[in-house]
């Protein structure tokens, strides 16, 4: 719990600007929406920040209970009603880090190569953070003044969740949704959202995975989950005629599953597309080698593919006779 008085007196002072219109039930998970404006507590009230100015572009996000990095902006929206305006005095052992998220904030539309440092503590200690205002704060803490606009508060229940937000359970519950709602969007043809929704259930596996030492039993069962996701997601680009993802994804799968026949028979699809008609033909072979069953659909695209390498050595013969006349 956030000390919020001292002996010296309160850590936090509010002083409301324009009252709310409904009373808050906050709680670990809540996310508010708010604008807000940074001030020195000096005499001329130099101003810091102003939310609606900076390269974020809207209103700051903020998620109850996930321990953002100033700690002290939590506890002084759970202070206020929606659509209040309110002044808060922060004392400045409660905003020692905000230097840094300033900078983050500051640096949202800033192209990287052209950011001013990096919060490294060696630079620190040289450079600072990159903004004057911000170093000074850095070597002389001072109170703050924060105008908090709160206009917007949407309970855990109320909005879906990012992955960042979810615990280990939540996310893998998630995955099965989210493959279920690609597999609709695919049968509307609707391949782009399809490939975004396995995207999304593939990220999160992934995140799992991180957390696995790999190649043991649980690593091993969140791999094998990835597999039809994989596959569904490198149908989706092939459909698009996005070749290159199909060939580095199939090529993950059969990694896992080197017997995959949908595998093979996507990736040799996005060879022939990429026009890698040696490799396009070895997958086609591997298809039959698997499963012998498939043998007359693949031996067709295969003779497909050898019209268009006799059509395309064609029109080259053609194009250099006319170079020549």
């Amino acid at each position: 719990m956030m000390p919020q008085e001292t002996s010296d007196g309160p850590l936090i002072e509010k002083r409301t600007l324009h009252a709310g219109t409904k009373a808050v039930d906050f709680k670990d998970g809540t996310k508010v929406h708010f604008h807000f404006q940074t001030r020195l507590c000096n005499k001329e009230k130099t101003l810091l920040d102003d939310s609606r100015r900076m390269g974020i572009g809207k209103p700051l996000e903020l998620v109850l209970g996930k321990k953002f990095k100033l700690e002290v902006w939590e506890v002084i929206v759970q202070k206020m009603a929606l659509n209040e305006v309110a002044v808060f005095t922060v004392n400045k052992d409660l905003v020692l880090q905000y230097p840094f998220v300033s900078k983050t904030l500051r640096d949202v539309n800033v192209p990287r190569e052209e950011r001013r440092s990096h919060c490294c503590a060696m630079t620190i200690q040289t450079e600072g953070v990159g903004y004057n205002d911000l170093n000074d704060i850095l070597k002389d803490p001072s109170d703050l003044e924060f105008t908090i606009e709160l206009l917007k508060v949407e309970q855990p229940e109320d909005y879906e969740k990012e992955s960042w937000q979810m615990n280990e359970d939540e996310k893998l519950k998630l995955v099965p949704q989210l493959k279920e709602l690609g597999n609709e969007e695919f049968k509307k043809r609707n391949y782009q959202t399809a490939s975004d929704h396995y995207a999304k259930a593939i990220g999160i596996i992934e995140q799992l995975m991180i957390k696995e030492k790999p190649h043991e039993t649980e690593w091993d069962e969140l791999d094998k989950m990835k597999v039809p996701l994989l596959l569904n997601f490198a149908q989706c680009k092939l459909s698009l005629g996005d070749f290159y993802p199909v060939i580095e994804h199939c090529t993950t799968v059969i990694k896992t599953d080197p017997d995959s026949v949908k595998a093979y028979f996507r990736r040799a699809k996005a060879h022939v597309g990429a026009w890698n008609t040696k490799e396009a033909f070895e997958d086609f072979r591997k298809v039959i080698e698997l499963d012998p069953s498939l043998t007359t659909a693949v031996t067709k695209e295969m003779a497909a593919l050898e019209e268009l390498i006799k059509k395309k050595d064609s029109e080259d013969k053609q194009k250099l006779k006319n170079l020549f006349n």
